[in-house]
């Protein structure tokens, strides 16, 4: 005598199999449109050499410019390299920060399926103060002695 199967357990699969098949039919809400694969090249702006270990962060931009809650950070690796896919299209700021250079700040509108971002980092600069040279100080043996009393 064979034994029957229980019911249940064929009820079962038959709901899960029709709510799969359902579920595959209906279109998803979650589509956030077109996507982008995005590359970077970190480079030193005096002689094009690649900069490793660049920290490229990825803030996404709102209205009227402003950057939005969030972002992401990529390394580059020894040749200066970092990539990341499903960008969703849009105005992207990039922010570049490695030690030894100044920090490398632009906005990107993303606007196709692969984009690559060529940075050239540039060396700290001059550092000006619109307080004047307040911050300087003479060393002692800078000072002109003082002048001889008169006798």
């Amino acid at each position: 005598m064979k034994k029957r199967r229980p019911i249940r357990i064929t009820w079962t699969l038959t709901v899960a199999l029709v709510l799969g098949l359902v579920g595959w039919a209906v279109p998803q809400d979650d589509d956030e449109g077109p996507m982008s694969d995005l590359s970077f090249v970190v480079v030193k702006d005096y002689n094009g050499k690649p900069v490793r270990n660049a920290a490229v962060v990825l803030h996404p931009v709102g209205k009227k410019g402003k950057q939005s809650k969030g972002g992401l950070e990529l390394k580059t690796d020894n040749d200066g390299k970092t990539n990341i896919d499903g960008i969703p299209y849009g105005p992207l700021r990039v922010q570049v920060l490695a030690p030894g250079f100044q920090t490398f700040g632009e906005d990107y509108q993303i606007d196709k399926p692969a984009v690559e971002i060529t940075v050239k980092l540039k060396r700290p600069g001059a550092q000006y103060s619109a307080y004047g040279n307040q911050g300087e100080t003479k060393k002692p043996d800078d000072q002109k002695p003082p002048a001889p009393k008169p006798q």
